[in-house]
């Protein structure tokens, strides 16, 4: 009978034709990914700022245009001008608002871009509250203004004097993407690696330039934060760029990958050519038949190919799909290998200095992996023993490396202290893509330990095995990993133990923009009126200011104090995630000596400056 309820209710008044603005609007995630609010660095509203910057290197690529300025006013509006050769004036609102338009399916006037179907530019419009573009040609300009996709204004005029090019503004739409904020540090590791992946150009952001020499190079340069085993190996081809070396310490293997100049992170078949041609080549200049893990252990590289008409697995264009150079030319495969064999020997013999050292690496990454084969099998067996009824994990249904799952970007562990916090988030949940990890208590300072203790300590193993990273990233079962502490000393001490956790042993987790922090409130401020969660001091005197003086002001010191109703919105579409950042100025070493190392003088004159500090703004905020 429910059945045939169903059948009977589908007729052609349900079938729709949408409009193209209608259709990205409605399913934002086909063209850009997920939304986010700013806070990670695949968030919508930075790929609406790449897919603007990118139509304007396709400029610089093909010769026309050396510099791109973007600002970024009023906290939410983005300005992109280039100096290119301009849309053609007649073809500038079909260009940013008619579907299956565009000028990169001629590849005599694009040959390897990294826009191909004029489709970002279109969704960039579609999800702005307000986008205006401006073409000049020939000393004439076309404007044109679009609110949500929908034309409201053009006009033609003349250019008066104006260079040729190209300008685009808009603002996000709030109506899509919620309340969000732009992350400088996000915007500005993405100009770093368009500069350094095109050499020579030149990008302003609110007056300030990124510029790069040295290609891959510098973008190495820029990503390593350690200690390296020796100089960075700088190789170039027609239509290739290899740059790697070793770290010191005994991190996993990164590789960042980009094809026409756009970051494949999620790899692709350039990528896998690129591991397979390192390894072969390595065990054939040294004529040991070294394990490939050993191989690429601690191993830091950048490769880059330029590819006629890519097919990449989605609009977003973070994985490329084809193994095709382009018509008449060898597959990627073939000529990654090709490339690494002959170019990466010839330097090895050139340079025996590097290549002895490049060895050494990979001995001691086999005694380091000899030295972990017992505490990992044992490791192993516990953690198989526990299974599926290990208590401290409380899963969720959809994992972030199931490629399928609706919601993988959504997959979210929450790492609490102690069982009544945990409680509280076990019981506000979304089953579906929110997990619990509670700890026991502070969990142990890892500073200056050995990769070893993440085996012999059971709750760091058992962290370990929930997120699924004992080798790689790429296994990682959660999009975002929130350290969930109270919000008073003790909270304030696990959050930095975790902290130098993550640092010491998982870096790239960090380093990918997957660590964050839970904001949740201080106080509650209520009366007859409503109630108002207060997350700051300022906050609680805003709210006595609108309910009254007289209101009830609760003190939230744990997590646990909050119940499950109560604590639902907290977690769930308003929260409020502070992501933790790694930039180029961060020196992890020195950060973890001087905060989780030996108390100096130095870190107690820090901690008793801050603390007075924390008093005189205590003694400011009282009402």
């Amino acid at each position: 009978m429910q059945l045939d309820a169903y059948s009977t209710s589908y007729s052609e008044e349900h079938i729709r034709s949408l409009n193209w603005y209608e259709h990205i609007r409605l399913r934002p995630g086909m063209y850009i990914g997920k939304l986010g609010d700013g806070s990670a660095p695949d968030d919508g509203i930075y790929i609406l700022i790449k897919e603007i910057i990118d139509n304007a290197v396709d400029e610089f690529v093909m010769g026309k245009g050396k510099t791109i300025e973007v600002n970024i006013q009023k906290k939410d509006t983005v300005y992109v001008r280039d100096y290119g050769r301009g849309i053609p004036l007649g073809k500038v609102i079909e260009a940013v608002a008619k579907m299956n338009t565009g000028g990169k399916y001629d590849s005599r006037a694009f040959k390897k871009s990294v826009g191909l179907n004029g489709v970002g530019i279109k969704a960039v419009n579609a999800l702005s509250a307000h986008f205006n573009i401006c073409s000049i040609r020939e000393n004439k300009a076309v404007n044109a203004s679009f609110q949500r996709g929908l034309l409201v204004g053009q006009k033609e005029e003349s250019s008066n004097g104006l260079p040729n090019g190209t300008m685009v503004s808009f603002s996000p739409d709030p109506e899509i993407f919620g309340p969000f904020t732009f992350h400088f540090e996000y915007i500005e590791h993405m100009l770093k690696n368009y500069v350094c992946l095109n050499p020579g150009l030149i990008i302003l952001l609110n007056g300030k330039k990124f510029y790069s020499e040295n290609g891959l190079k510098n973008l190495l340069e820029e990503a390593i934060d350690e200690e390296m085993a020796h100089p960075i190996i700088h190789l170039k081809g027609d239509d290739i760029e290899l740059a790697l070396t070793y770290s010191v310490r005994p991190y996993n293997e990164r590789c960042f990958s980009f094809v026409n100049g756009q970051h494949t992170t999620q790899g692709g078949t350039h990528q896998a050519a690129f591991r397979e041609a390192f390894v072969k080549t390595i065990r054939e200049f040294f004529n040991k038949n070294y394990d490939a893990a050993d191989i690429r252990k601690a191993l830091i590289a950048a490769v880059s190919i330029k590819v006629i008409e890519p097919i990449f697995e989605s609009q977003t264009k973070t994985k490329l799909g084809s193994n095709n150079m382009g018509p008449d030319l060898p597959s990627i495969r073939a000529f990654v290998l090709n490339f690494v064999k002959n170019q990466l020997d010839n330097f090895l013999h050139r340079v025996p200095d590097i290549a002895e050292k490049i060895q050494h690496r990979i001995l001691i990454s086999k005694e380091e992996r000899k030295e972990l084969v017992g505490v990992q099998k044992i490791a192993r067996n516990r953690a198989k023993n526990v299974g599926l009824h290990n208590k401290k994990l409380r899963d969720c249904r959809q994992h972030y490396n199931n490629s399928r799952a609706s919601r993988r970007e959504e997959t979210t562990l929450f790492i609490t202290e102690g069982d009544s916090a945990s409680g509280s988030i076990t019981k506000s949940r979304d089953v579906e893509v929110q997990a619990v990890f509670s700890l026991r208590g502070k969990p142990l300072n890892t500073y200056s330990l050995t990769k070893k203790i993440v085996y012999e300590n059971e709750e760091f193993n058992l962290l370990q095995a929930a997120l699924n990273i004992e080798n790689k990233l790429e296994g990682l079962h959660y999009n975002r990993v929130v350290l969930a502490t109270d919000a008073d000393v003790d909270g304030m001490h696990i959050r930095l133990l975790m902290i130098t956790f993550f640092l010491q042993f998982f870096p790239e987790l960090v380093q990918k923009g997957h660590l964050y922090i839970l904001q949740t409130p201080l106080f509650r401020v209520r009366n007859k009126k409503g109630n108002v969660y207060c997350y700051t001091a300022a906050e609680r005197l805003d709210a006595l200011s609108r309910l009254g003086k007289n209101s009830e002001i609760t003190r939230f010191k744990g997590l646990g104090e909050i119940s499950p109703n109560e604590f639902k919105p907290f977690i769930g579409n308003d929260m409020r995630l502070e992501p933790v950042i790694m930039t180029k100025d961060t020196n992890v070493k020195k950060l973890l000596e001087f905060y989780m190392g030996k108390n100096t003088p130095d870190r107690q004159a820090f901690i008793i400056d801050r603390l007075k500090t924390e008093q005189k703004f205590h003694e400011m905020s009282t009402y």
